[in-house]
């Protein structure tokens, strides 16, 4: 009927194809420090956890699931790649 959720050869799913990209493209790594443009965190750092990767807030300390950035019409993150401004 519809073709719309295909399995691969073996009967599973094929994984989606997530990118660790902020909005304009630009690759992100553990430690990068990004401006959230989603749940006012303001500037953030990707980290780590047990759970998998997450943007903790450096203002605030709230920690987001990369999951819940992901911009589902480019499948990129909704964060903007920055610095640290000098202080």
């Amino acid at each position: 009927m519809f073709r719309f959720f295909r399995r691969n050869k073996n009967g599973t799913s094929a994984p989606s194809a997530l990118k660790m990209a902020d909005v304009h493209g630009n690759p992100l790594v553990v430690g990068d420090v990004v401006e959230s443009l989603r749940y006012d965190l303001g500037l953030c750092r990707l980290i780590e956890t047990p759970e998998g990767l997450a943007y903790e807030s450096l203002e605030t300390g709230e920690q987001v699931s990369y999951l819940r950035m992901v911009d589902a019409a480019t499948s990129f993150q909704k964060v903007r790649k920055t610095t640290l401004p000098d202080k």
